[in-house]
């Protein structure tokens, strides 16, 4: 679904928001200290320093031509992906994400409709749907928003969970509820009026964003069963190696789930955690006798369309 974004009261200031990531050549100086160190050990995995050293320049560069094409009237911060769920999106902001497609899953759960532009700091390298422009396509945008255009945005569905205690969770490909190690997980388990005790390695509940990731694996593993788009108001759900006990059943492990359905689960074991799109440190912890609801998020992710030529 396309739309246009909505406009910003003329009071308020612009803030571009840059989100990127650290780079491979800036973790392996983390943990290795010296570039010596850090080219033995690539070496010693068949990869090279200037191959790294080539991918962080790509990166530094776009993110120095990203900033360099903001309007000077505009405010601008940085944000790195481990620290986000600290910093605070303002209604005003435009998000830059500067980087692969994971970081624009990453950062969506934090935003509240603000307009999100994905750059591909490395053409060709990395594309994927949620990164649509390169620098060029991503500074037209910026000039746009800056004339006071509404940019075209895709609006792609998103999942949420929601928990009896008033812990939350919201993603934009998938969430997971399930033992912390994967391990088995004990609930019941309630869809459309019937409900079932099972044991299982968790739930799966994906959007059609995520219908590439984790859900296009357990789908294709049943046969190839139909998902989501990435606009459309539902959601897929799958259960992993659920197990055939006389107190556990199998009947229910797949389904899709309307705009105003809901996946219930109630926690039959001691913990079970629920995180969104791989991100297990940022997790809600739900216990024994808890009841925990999945169901279609209220908020978007409005991903602008790179400019048409």
């Amino acid at each position: 679904m396309t739309a246009a974004a909505p406009a910003v009261p003329a009071a308020q200031r612009r803030r571009a928001v840059l989100v990127h990531r650290r780079t491979e050549l800036e973790e392996l100086l983390d943990r290795h200290s010296t570039r010596g160190q850090a080219e033995f050990f690539l070496r010693t995995r068949g990869r090279s320093l200037a191959e790294v050293q080539q991918a962080h320049d790509c990166v530094h560069e776009a993110l120095a031509a990203v900033a360099a094409r903001l309007p000077e009237e505009w405010a601008c911060t940085s944000v790195e992906r481990q620290d986000l769920a600290a910093f605070l999106f303002a209604p005003e902001d435009v998000v830059i994400v500067v980087g692969p497609d994971g970081l624009v899953a990453n950062v969506a759960k934090y935003l509240r409709g603000q307009v999100v532009i994905g750059i591909d700091p490395r053409p060709g390298a990395e594309r994927g749907p949620l990164v649509p422009c390169d620098v060029g396509t991503g500074g037209e945008l910026i000039d746009r928003i800056a004339d006071g255009e509404s940019p075209s945005v895709s609006r792609r569905t998103m999942v949420r969970a929601r928990l009896d205690d008033g812990q939350e969770v919201t993603a934009l490909n998938e969430i997971y509820l399930g033992h912390a190690s994967h391990q088995s997980a004990r609930y019941r388990l309630d869809w459309r009026g019937r409900r079932e005790f099972q044991s299982s390695s968790g739930v799966i509940v994906s959007t059609g964003t995520g219908a590439t990731g984790w859900s296009a694996s357990l789908a294709h593993d049943r046969g190839g069963r139909e998902l989501p788009a990435p606009a459309e108001r539902g959601l897929a759900w799958f259960v992993r190696e659920a197990w055939p006990s006389p107190a556990t059943g199998v009947s229910m492990t797949e389904g899709r789930l309307g705009e105003d359905e809901e996946l219930g689960l109630v926690v039959s074991c001691e913990r079970l955690v629920v995180f969104g799109d791989g991100i297990e440190d940022d997790c809600c912890e739900a216990v024994w006798g808890q009841r925990v609801r999945v169901s279609v998020a209220g908020s978007t992710l409005a991903l602008a369309d790179p400019p048409r030529a």
